[in-house]
């Protein structure tokens, strides 16, 4: 069998604005294995969480453009109609965790009935047998059976959480997207919350896309990195590679902004600020903060090919520089 469970290229998402078009996924490509965990990594507003909405199809109403390929188990299912989106993909071969726990479950319903809607919705499964699944869910990200029974307001942000991710793995899809799963945490939930990704990435036949802004969280759970700046995918490659000597000018930049516990370095800012995605710089979009720029930068840089997997959307890989 193909290893690979998820081929997205060329994958455009705009949004009208009064300002102007917002172009917020600009021709992305990329892949994700089967059992595999690949890390989108970029600051606030590059356009990562508009890439997991665009592959559930959860699109607001001002959407200008979308258009691409996302071949999921080698079918095309940009092709499907919503209708059969919504029962065969959406909840059913890929799910959701999404940030805020608290925003996405509805105050006045159990939370058990909560995890078990999408089997009887999706899968058709009599809600007695679907509660049941929900119980066995909740117990596999560590929770009692009996919190099936409790509202959400009665559950700590941890559980919260842990309940999202329950009603994410409930119907076994093959891929779970993490939309900053432990961003409205403190660091010992968080702690808790990765620890238990972990644990389910091990046991379980599954493959995440792990969104975050956070380099050091991203790397206790990723496989392959990709790297995203103003909407484009600037780099793709190994997670052990990427973070022991990554390819891009930004990415080099954002790993010398974290700091170490094991060694004593001097931390360093990314000057400027993010581009507006309604009119990205011209070329290169990194180009106005980048260290290295150069006149062929003013051009639109490829995708550069360095085998292996890897690829880096820079002209000092493509024989410019």
């Amino acid at each position: 069998m193909d290893s690979v469970l998820l081929d997205v290229r060329d994958l455009y998402l705009y949004y009208s604005t009064r300002k102007g078009v917002v172009r917020a996924v600009d021709g992305v490509s990329f892949t994700i294995n089967r059992k595999e965990t690949l890390a989108l990594i970029g600051e606030s507003g590059c356009g990562k969480s508009s890439l997991a909405k665009a592959l559930l199809r959860l699109l607001p109403r001002n959407v200008h453009t979308f258009k691409g390929h996302i071949y999921l188990n080698g079918e095309d299912i940009m092709k499907l109609s919503e209708s059969e989106f919504s029962k065969r993909i959406r909840w059913v071969k890929i799910s959701m965790v999404t940030q805020a726990a608290l925003n996405s479950l509805n105050p006045v319903i159990k939370v058990g009935e909560q995890i078990a809607e999408p089997l009887i919705i999706h899968k058709g499964i009599p809600k007695e047998e679907a509660l049941k699944k929900a119980e066995e869910a909740l117990s596999l990200v560590g929770i009692s059976r009996v919190f099936a029974n409790r509202y959400p307001f009665e559950l700590s942000g941890g559980m919260r959480q842990r309940v999202i991710i329950a009603m994410a793995l409930v119907t076994n899809p093959d891929l779970v997207i993490l939309d900053e799963p432990t961003s409205a945490l403190d660091v010992l939930t968080q702690a808790n919350i990765m620890n238990l990704l972990k644990k389910i990435k091990r046991e379980v036949d599954i493959s995440f896309l792990f969104i975050t802004h956070d380099i050091s969280l991203s790397s206790e759970l990723a496989d392959k990195v990709a790297v995203m700046y103003a909407g484009q995918i600037v780099e793709f490659n190994d997670a052990e590679e990427f973070y022991e000597s990554p390819l891009h000018p930004y990415s080099n930049m954002l790993l010398a902004s974290v700091p170490t516990l094991r060694t004593d370095k001097k931390l360093a800012f990314i000057p400027g600020s993010p581009p507006s995605l309604i009119d990205p710089p011209k070329g290169c979009r990194f180009r106005p903060r980048c260290p290295h720029k150069f006149k062929k930068c003013y051009e639109e840089p490829p995708l550069v090919d360095l085998g292996n997997g890897r690829y880096v959307k820079c002209w000092l890989y493509a024989g410019g520089g």
